[in-house]
């Protein structure tokens, strides 16, 4: 098998060819089709996430290299082991790459992509920057119909991450605006999602130009500069007191102040975004407006079970994709790093 594997933190993956693995046990072997390439991804390559301040957050020891990254996978499966039941060879599969230890409280409760000892692929475990990619148990594939395989691959994070958070605020009403910020990959999931499950088309907040068209496309109601002058005042009185909800697909110190002045009384504000950075949070404001703010990080089984269904069923528009070989993997990594892409980067090996 091919993959290109992170061998030192911030320099180019490296091109390895060894053994096609053999599944033992419940595990199964897909072969890659398509991988995505994800801001998290920019993140591990790094080996750190910035939280502000000169801090950072190690994860060097999380991920320990050799480790090929990539967790937005889709294939088929083309090998199972001996206990492995309910998938077959030839099946074209979504892979649900947030696996926990199983056996802790929360892997009983079905939070297993909140594990304190977590198997994640592509982070603690192989993924799929690669033509093949080991997969525990077959549970953790998830039929995409008659998707396309480049589409179905974003619904493991990008969708997942996107569909979480919005359950979170939910439900909403016609007189509850919901404010999205960012219209990256997951913004932008974001906003197609919002568009199906609540009455009212999301307002759009994202800094760069370029794309405020392709919100607007997804199913953005309005879409603000929050560089212009005066914007969060005039959110704030055009929405009568402001939002009931706010998304924080960015997750920098300016997109979580701008989200947080953004609410109205008993509003909600979800963190999903790591881009990095910090900010102050007053207590008494958190008091006196009633509001809660709340993190959100990928998303369950479960939740991913719900997705497909309401993927399969056609009625989300798709993403902006650009595909491009598997062995421009650090190429992609450097795109995104950049913010030279639109949508999402779509790996074929």
């Amino acid at each position: 098998m091919l993959s290109y594997q992170l061998e030192a933190f911030g320099r180019p993956l490296s091109q390895v060819i060894r053994d096609t693995p053999q599944p033992q046990g419940s595990e199964v072997v897909v072969r890659v089709g398509s991988c995505g390439v994800c801001h998290s991804d920019v993140h591990l390559h790094d080996g750190y996430f910035d939280l502000g301040g000169d801090a950072k957050l190690d994860m060097t020891r999380a991920l320990q290299p050799p480790r090929t990254l990539g967790h937005e996978i889709a294939g088929t499966v083309v090998a199972v082991g001996p206990e492995a039941s309910g998938v077959q060879l030839g099946d074209r599969r979504v892979v649900f790459p947030w696996i926990g230890c199983g056996s802790c409280s929360l892997c009983e409760a079905g939070q297993e992509h909140l594990c304190n000892s977590p198997r994640a692929l592509g982070v603690h475990r192989d993924g799929g920057f690669a033509d093949h990619v080991v997969v525990p148990h077959p549970r953790y594939l998830l039929e995409f119909g008659s998707l396309e395989e480049e589409q179905a691959c974003t619904y493991a994070c990008s969708g997942l991450t996107a569909y979480s958070a919005l359950k979170k605020v939910a439900p909403l009403g016609p007189r509850d605006p919901l404010l999205i910020i960012g219209a990256g990959g997951v913004g932008l999931s974001g906003i197609r999602l919002a568009r199906q499950m609540f009455d009212t088309p999301p307002i759009v907040v994202e800094l760069d130009p370029a794309k405020w068209d392709i919100a607007r496309e997804a199913g953005a109601g309005q879409v603000i500069d929050p560089k212009a002058d005066g914007a969060l005042k005039s959110l704030v009185k055009a929405t009568g007191g402001g939002v009931a909800a706010a998304i924080d697909f960015v997750g920098a110190a300016a997109t979580f102040n701008f989200g947080f002045g953004a609410l109205r009384k008993a509003g909600k504000l979800v963190c999903v975004g790591l881009f990095g950075g910090s900010t102050p949070i007053v207590p008494a404001m958190v008091s006196m407006k009633a509001v809660s703010v709340m993190g959100s990080y990928v998303g369950s089984l479960q939740e991913m079970q719900e997705l497909m269904a309401i993927a399969r069923s056609g009625v989300l528009p798709g993403l902006p994709l650009t595909t491009t070989p598997l062995a421009q993997a650090t190429q992609a990594l450097e795109d995104l790093r950049a913010g030279r892409i639109r949508g999402r980067t779509i790996l074929k090996p």
